[in-house]
C-alpha cells in the first residue's frame, strides 16, 4: 500500500546581477531536463547588467549524469505522481518569488526551456501570474491546460513567445502542428513564433532579442 506524508524540505537557487532601481526586467528561467540553475543561468549572463535580473529555480530532483557518477542533472518531474509532485514545486516556485520582492513595476519574464515549459506554464496559470512575456522555448505545454487558465491576462500587457530550431530531434513535425494546435488554443493571436536555424540548444543571441 502506497501512502503520503507530508514534510518540510529546502532547496537552492540562483541569480545574477542585482536586483536596483535601475533594474527593468526580472527573468524567471526554468532550465530543461539534465541542467543545474547555476550552469543554466550562464545563457543570460550577456543581458545588461543594470537593466536584467535572472532567478533560475533549480528543479528538485538530482542525479548522476551517464554512468561516470561525475556530472549531476535535475528533472522536474517524471510520471510518477506528477500531480503531487507539481503542487510541490509551485509551492517552492511561490517561496523563491515572496523571498526575491518583485516590484509591480518590473517586467516579469517566464522562460522555459525544453521541460522547463511544463514548469513555467504550469505555475503561470495556476497562480495567475502576470507576466509581461511567457517565452517556450523547445518544449512542449501540459495537455491538461485549457484556454479559460490563462482569461487572466490583459494581453495587452502580456506577450507569448514560442522558440525552436528548425532541426530540433524532439519537435518533429507531429509535434510541432501539435504544440501549434495547442499554442492556438490557448493563446490565440497572442503568441509569436520564432524558429533559428539549429537543433535542440540554447542559443544567446536569440535570448537578447526577446525582450
Amino acid at each position: 500500500m502506497e501512502k503520503t506524508v507530508s514534510y518540510s524540505t529546502k532547496n537552492t537557487y540562483v541569480t545574477h546581477n542585482t536586483l536596483t532601481s535601475k533594474t527593468k526586467n526580472v527573468w524567471f528561467v526554468f532550465h530543461g531536463i539534465g541542467y543545474l540553475s547555476k550552469f543554466f543561468i550562464k545563457y543570460f549572463q550577456d543581458l545588461d547588467p543594470d537593466e536584467n535580473y535572472i532567478i533560475a529555480p533549480q528543479a528538485p530532483s538530482k542525479y548522476y549524469l551517464k554512468n561516470e557518477y561525475k556530472y549531476v542533472g535535475a528533472s522536474w518531474l517524471t510520471k510518477e505522481n506528477t500531480l503531487e509532485e507539481t503542487g510541490n514545486i509551485i509551492n517552492y516556485l511561490d517561496a523563491v518569488f515572496d523571498a526575491e520582492q518583485i516590484l509591480p513595476e518590473h517586467n516579469l519574464i517566464l522562460f522555459g526551456f525544453s521541460q522547463g515549459v511544463s514548469i513555467a506554464t504550469r505555475w503561470a496559470a495556476k497562480r495567475k501570474i502576470k507576466f509581461q512575456n511567457l517565452v517556450l522555448y523547445a518544449g512542449g505545454i501540459p495537455n491538461e491546460l485549457k484556454r479559460e487558465d490563462f482569461d487572466y491576462l490583459d494581453w495587452n500587457l502580456s506577450k507569448v513567445k514560442i522558440v525552436f530550431g528548425n532541426k530540433d530531434e524532439y519537435m518533429n513535425r507531429e509535434r510541432l502542428n501539435m504544440e501549434k494546435t495547442k499554442i492556438t488554443d490557448l493563446f490565440r493571436e497572442n503568441a509569436k513564433i520564432i524558429s533559428f536555424e539549429g537543433g535542440h540548444e540554447m542559443k544567446p543571441e536569440i535570448i537578447k532579442t526577446l525582450i
